[in-house]
């Protein structure tokens, strides 16, 4: 994660701050993502059924694509050069615009919406996220994450 101070965070609002590598997300995930949420639905774990389904094979859960947001933030997520530890606050928006197809490679787009003081020595960020698909035209999803930096 990029370090900075906080005058050059707050300078950042409103822009765009990075763009992270590609991930791919490839039918090994897929599955590990399956057994660790218990989620086997067969658009996820199946590729003889899902073949059959209008996605042409399986897809990633919307979960696993949002979760990736985690490593994602690493290659791009500012942090101030004062910070303790940071974790998720949560979403205040999320939308799953497009499926990720088995083998396919995802980024994440992070444009710095706001850094406001939450409480002495807290700092609330809000950014907006969105989640490409390499080749594709539309993203898998957009959100708007929040993450509580405590400093």
């Amino acid at each position: 994660m990029p370090i900075a101070t906080l005058d050059e965070i707050r300078s950042r609002i409103g822009q765009e701050i990075g763009v992270s590598e590609w991930i791919t997300v490839g039918q090994g995930r897929i599955d590990a993502f399956a057994e660790a949420t218990e989620d086997h639905q067969f658009i996820h774990v199946d590729p003889e059924a899902a073949a059959k389904t209008p996605f042409g094979g399986t897809i990633a859960h919307g979960f696993l694509s949002l979760s990736l947001l985690s490593r994602m933030a690493y290659d791009v997520m500012l942090v101030p050069d004062t910070l303790k530890m940071g974790v998720n606050y949560g979403f205040d928006r999320v939308r799953f615009l497009a499926p990720v197809r088995s083998g396919s490679q995802v980024r994440g787009r992070f444009l710095l919406e706001d850094a406001t003081d939450k409480a002495p020595g807290q700092l609330l960020t809000r950014h907006a996220v969105t989640v490409e698909i390499e080749g594709e035209d539309k993203p898998a999803l957009t959100a708007m994450w929040l993450g509580l930096l405590f400093l």
